[in-house]
């Protein structure tokens, strides 16, 4: 008779343990913000669900452990809007991060970010100028690109060695000009006009070897926070489904608890003929 309630307690329990994944995911994405991105506003969806499923998971499992039928009431219509939630952030993840890729570019190991690749409104967001001003800021404090240095017992890498690198799409689209404009390797941070004229891209004459300026201003480094936001989010809507999975699961028996807890107070019978109904034990587990 109380399978359910013993179920959905155990249910609850381990949706509580895994809201922590879920609430660590929304932390992880702040802690690249902070380091790259600086897209704040992307963590608090996943920092808002993880503490909603975190609250409603204990008060779901005092519900079915101590057979409080309100308490599960509760359960019920909260749980219900935070599946409905969850499956809508999850949606909108994939949705604003479904186009977009980085470009594979002849003898380099690092593909390169177009902003052209990328639609919708997240391209939108960080795109336009009042707030790309933030994010350009916020990387450039971050020194991402000056971290790019690297040499060997003191002698710097050669371009050579330095083509071969997996640049992330942030350091591939803020720390360098684009590959086509034609500009010769000093360092990683550092490039000289080439000798010919340079390609028709708009970025290629906003390319400034000032530390402070770099490629900040380019539409590359715009598609590189793109590029970097859509491997972020992928990441976390992993989690995120595998969480939704086990919410379904645990809502459809907390149904059945529900009725259970009903029953109980209502004094129906449940599997039960009515005469032994009539002489209930007094002894509840």
């Amino acid at each position: 008779m109380r399978t359910s309630n013993h179920l959905i307690g155990l249910l609850n329990f381990l949706t509580f343990l895994l809201s922590i994944p879920i609430l660590g995911g929304g932390i992880w994405l702040s802690g690249r913000a902070n380091n790259t991105d600086c897209l704040r506003f992307l963590q608090w969806p996943l920092i808002v669900i993880g503490v909603s499923i975190m609250v409603v998971s204990l008060a779901g499992f005092a519900g079915a452990c101590y057979r409080n039928t309100f308490l599960m009431y509760l359960y019920l219509w909260a749980m219900f809007f935070i599946i409905a939630a969850l499956v809508g952030f999850v949606i909108f993840a994939y949705v604003v991060t479904e186009k977009g890729s980085g470009r594979p570019v002849l003898n380099r190991a690092y593909p390169e970010y177009r902003l052209q690749d990328y639609s919708g409104w997240l391209e939108e967001r960080v795109a336009s100028d009042s707030y790309w001003g933030k994010i350009s800021s916020c990387i450039r404090d971050s020194k991402v690109c000056r971290k790019m240095g690297r040499s060997f017992n003191g002698i710097p890498e050669s371009a050579d060695m330095f083509y071969l690198r997996k640049l992330s799409p942030i350091q591939s689209g803020c720390c360098k000009p684009p590959t086509e404009c034609g500009y010769v390797y000093v360092n990683e941070t550092f490039w000289n006009p080439g000798g010919g004229l340079v390609g028709t891209n708009p970025d290629c004459v906003k390319w400034n070897n000032d530390q402070e300026q770099l490629c900040y201003g380019c539409d590359s480094c715009k598609a590189g926070v793109l590029a970097s936001l859509k491997k972020s989010w992928r990441k976390v809507s992993v989690i995120n489904i595998i969480i939704l999975i086990i919410l379904v699961i645990a809502y459809v028996v907390a149904i059945g608890a529900f009725r259970n807890n009903k029953r109980m107070d209502n004094d129906e019978p449940y599997g039960e003929t009515r005469m032994e109904k009539a002489h209930p034990s007094r002894i509840h587990f």
